[in-house]
């Protein structure tokens, strides 16, 4: 077998919207590494723990490589036309809005494109929507509320360039550590950098933060329309830009004032005395960004949250300037994307308006469609409620798992399950979704896709294969557009190549456009597949007419490829009205916050640099907004529930699930409660709790911390019935919308929480997958060589020996070593195959307290001394053997031991543990964990 050559590929990290550059090598041994790409403009060379892990979610192991209908294999042409036939005979007898899509912020854009033109232009109905409308639907309505259209101003180079950086809801140092880390070395060469952390939970964010407001859950309205009415009060408005560029000021200022200091403090659960500073600190930094992500968005009055941050930034002419403006963060890779291409069943493609006539003829004489869908449809919510009623009979779900993710999961599960006829493309072959679908499509996944990705700054990258596509497995835009041509589509639907589905939107974005849509990419409409494929990354607007900035026909291939044009620091002359919301600015490679020499790809555009907005009169909106306040808990539901996401495991864990390295920060699910809450509900820390709400009930371990605030509970969304016996955590959460934006509130649920009565509690390791069905509760995580199991039992009267062996999967000549204190409920059992551990189990009457990290280690180890074995039996190292503890950096496998003895040997800062472990010095998210370590034993030993 000839050896191909070693290949390095430029591509785009598949997680969050920060939109990361990756280098993928493929080694002649088809061995796959990946680093950052130290030329991309969004990271410099830096990735996450996650990105940094990619190369350990690329195997095929539990990956559908074949379409299946009713359970059994089945070939392309027949799955693609029951599909076809399914939905157009749906259509014919229910009409066009019972069918429905059902897609995802993983899709390429090319993707998303494809799936919104059948749907929209060949359906005739809107009904296709996006689990980005669970991310980032409200920004987008309060967008096109405040600007006229869905328009991010501002850039990641504003984070390092502004004084003051407001995080709103925003756990940047777990969710977007890239940018966190960006933002940490501009305060580290600006230390004059102010930083103010808005969250209820002081996360590890707080960190960097000069000052931590704990907010009370949904008091982000009555924060800033208290701002609003502060800045009034005291004389710091910029009356010359209300008065020239906005409009509905005195009503918003109105409504802002409908309380008073105390009455915001009441509303908030903050001190006057930090409402003052924090007030008073913004009024007087001229360069502030504000920084917002999930607990704005993911609210029943998101919209108004977002637009009561745009009041304050409009209300002094922050916005459009270098350091200055909102700043929504998206938690998809390709939320962007979706909303560009018209992906959300209330937007038409190109970032036109589905109510607007005039947009509605555009994209229908473009598309030379038969139809156009004539309203919005049904967004994610409704959709599954009509899903459940009958109203939609045929749904399609794309690169997403809604029985894990979406509110009332259990509901939506029961009605995916009712629905007659339900395709799923996906990547792999079992998931809690996947397992309803009568068709199963195999999709391609990341390192086998090729297209576009859009992040949370308008720029563009390329996601490019590097691996071959395995089995019989399919690009998304293929597989519909196949779909597309068995309803009868055909020449609308003849895509050879992801190059022409982006040129074709690219040309509908500059389509009678002439500068008054904010997204035109237009330049890219004749791009051939030679220039898609060497395509560099870069921001919108590129629109293909002439003007100063971007001559017609320019394509920016190469970071040294730029017309001397573009260098001005003003986009073009102030007649060109509909173009100059536009301010470019070069990136200097000294800029703070990205490795000393860096070069660049690309100038910084920021919209609305001149005060012209998308509006019809060109002036923005201020939204008038009346702070309220709502009660949800009750005395059976005393508690506030926030859910979210952790620092190494990404959405349903379909593919963090699958690397050891990120299984090892934290591997199972657990809630953040209060010590006084904890001591009010009889919880200790490392207890199973229940968690319930209304709507369900989930077992999770308790984590005690005084990082949570009084009165509320936080709890990751990641597990599902693939990882955990009863960890779904939006069977807990309610279908309730904003309604505007129709996003849930996935951050406020009112709960209450229980000690779960577990008569025993177990660990086990084991090298082939458990099913450890006995146990109540159970989590399991990979690890190298194998698996780790968390258990919890209702019952001691177990034979243990018996469900060890099953849970090991030992074969039967398996040497087991055992030891029993019947009376202390002690029970440690150990399985042996020649010199390979087949796996270990620890049972204690409560949490059992095992080197968990050195026990899954051994499932790797060479077990040859036969009295060697007896440290396993015992739960701990023996010898020589060190044991790193719960690990805390993921990037380089540090444990807390580890940590804590180089501080007694003198490591006194977060440096000193990087130069001696390397700890905290690649993604450095675990930086804020090291120095909680550094400081308790600073106050061990002052003790």
């Amino acid at each position: 077998m000839e050896i191909d050559e070693a290949r390095e590929v430029r591509t785009t990290c598949p997680y969050c919207g920060v939109g990361c550059g990756v280098l993928a090598k493929v080694a002649a041994d088809g061995e796959v590494s990946v680093r950052g790409d130290p030329d991309h403009p969004a990271n410099f060379g830096r990735l996450c723990s996650k990105g940094s892990a990619l190369a350990e979610t690329i195997d095929l192991d539990g990956r559908l490589l074949h379409p299946e209908i009713h359970g059994r294999r089945a070939g392309w042409d027949e799955a693609l036309d029951l599909v076809a036939s399914t939905f157009s005979q749906t259509i014919a007898e229910h009409g066009p809005d019972a069918v429905a899509f059902y897609v995802s912020g993983q899709l390429l854009t090319e993707d998303y494109y494809v799936a919104n033109k059948l749907m929209k232009g060949f359906v005739g109905s809107a009904n296709i929507d996006t689990n980005s409308r669970l991310c980032m639907a409200s920004s987008v309505a309060g967008h096109r509320r405040a600007f006229g259209s869905d328009t991010v101003p501002g850039t990641y180079e504003d984070l390092e360039l502004a004084d003051l950086i407001v995080l709103v809801g925003s756990n940047l140092a777990w969710c977007h550590p890239v940018l966190y880390q960006r933002i940490a070395a501009a305060r580290e060469k600006r230390p004059e950098m102010k930083i103010v952390l808005v969250d209820p939970r002081r996360t590890m964010t707080a960190d960097i933060a000069d000052m931590h407001l704990a907010i009370a859950p949904d008091g982000d309205v009555a924060l800033f329309t208290g701002l609003l009415a502060y800045l009034g009060r005291h004389n710091a408005l910029d009356r010359a830009y209300i008065t020239t560029h906005t409009t509905g000021f005195g009503q918003a200022l109105f409504a802002a004032s409908a309380l008073d200091l105390a009455g915001v403090a009441a509303a908030t659960g903050l001190s006057e005395d930090e409402l003052g500073r924090f007030y008073s600190l913004f009024a007087a930094t001229a360069k502030t960004v504000t920084v917002y992500s999930q607990g704005v968005n993911q609210s029943s009055s998101g919209t108004d949250k977002v637009n009561a941050i745009i009041n304050c930034h409009l209300a002094t002419a922050r916005i459009g300037k270098p350091g200055a403006g909102p700043f929504s963060v998206t938690g998809q890779p390709n939320a962007m994307g979706g909303r560009e291409v018209g992906g959300m069943a209330n937007m038409l493609a190109a970032h036109m308006e589905i109510e607007n006539p005039d947009h509605r003829d555009r994209v229908q004489r473009f598309w030379s469609a038969p139809d156009i869908a004539q309203k919005p449809g049904l967004k994610a919510v409704e959709m599954f409620q009509a899903l459940a009623d009958g109203r939609i009979k045929a749904l399609w779900i794309m690169a997403t798992n809604p029985v894990d993710s979406m509110p009332d999961a259990d509901a939506v599960e029961a009605a995916i399950k009712a629905c007659p006829f339900v395709v799923v493309s996906d990547v792999l072959a079992r998931t809690d979704t996947v397992r309803h679908a009568h068709v199963r499509l195999p999709a391609a996944a990341w390192g086998e896709k090729d297209g576009t990705v859009t992040n949370s700054e308008r720029r563009v990258s390329r996601q490019r294969a590097f691996l071959e596509l395995p089995g019989e497995v399919l690009p998304d835009w293929r597989i519909v557009a196949e779909v597309g041509q068995r309803m009868g589509f055909g020449e609308a639907f003849s895509y050879a190549t992801p190059a022409e589905v982006f040129a074709e939107h690219a040309a509908l974005s500059g389509f009678e456009n002439d500068g008054v849509r904010d997204f035109d990419i237009g330049v890219y409409g004749g791009v051939d597949g030679e220039t898609y494929a060497t395509l560099e990354p870069f921001q919108w607007p590129a629109p293909g007419r002439a003007d100063p900035f971007w001559p017609a026909g320019h394509l920016p291939l190469k970071g040294g490829d730029q017309p001397a044009a573009r260098l001005s620091p003003i986009a073009n002359a102030a007649e060109e009205a509909p173009v100059s919301k536009l301010l470019v600015s070069p990136l200097e490679g000294e800029m703070a916050g990205r490795p000393e020499g860096v070069g660049t790809t690309g100038l910084q555009v920021r919209f609305f640099a001149d005060g012209n907005f998308y509006t019809p009169d060109r002036k923005a909106r201020f939204i008038a907004i009346r702070p309220t306040t709502e009660v949800r808990t009750s005395p059976d539901y005393p508690l506030i529930l926030n859910t979210g996401r952790i620092r190494d495991h990404w959405h349903t864990m379909t593919r963090t699930g699958k690397s050891p390295r990120l299984s090892q920060h934290i591997a199972e699910p657990f809630v953040e409660i209060h010590p006084v809450d904890a001591q009010r509900f009889g919880i200790g820390d490392a207890d199973i709790v229940r968690v319930s709400s209304p709507r369900g009930d989930v077992l999770v371990r308790a984590l005690v911390t005084a990082r949570q605030r009084q009165g509320s509970l936080f709890a990751p969304m990641h597990w599902t019935d693939q990882f955990s016996a009863k960890g779904r955590l939006d069977t807990l959460t309610a279908p309730l919308t904003d309604p505007i934006s129709g996003q849930p509130a996935l951050k406020h649920v009112a709960a209450r929480i229980e000690k779960f009565a577990a008569k025993a509690f177990g660990f086990a390791v084991t090298r082939h997958r458990p099913s450890p069905d006995a146990a109540a509760y159970w989590a399991v995580a990979k690890c190298k060589g194998g698996w780790r199991v968390e258990l919890a039992f209702a019952e001691d009267d177990i034979d243990w020996v018996g469900f060890a062996g099953s849970l090991f999967g030992a074969s039967p000549g398996a040497e087991m070593l055992a030891y029993h204190d019947c009376d202390a409920g002690q029970h440690r059992i150990a399985a042996f195959d020649g010199d390979q551990l087949s796996g270990a189990l620890f049972v204690a009457p409560g949490p059992v307290a095992v080197s968990r990290g050195w026990a899954a280690e051994q499932l790797s180890a060479d077990h040859v001394d036969r009295r060697g074995r007896l440290a396993i039996v015992a739960g701990r190292p023996g010898g020589v053997d060190v044991d790193r503890g719960a690990i805390v950096c993921s990037c380089f496998g540090v444990g807390a031991n580890q940590i804590v003895e180089a501080v007694r040997r003198g490591c006194g800062s977060v440096a000193a543990i990087g130069a001696a472990l390397h700890a905290g010095t690649n993604c450095g998210s675990c930086r804020a964990e090291i120095r909680v370590i550094i400081e308790a034993q600073s106050l061990q030993a002052a003790e």
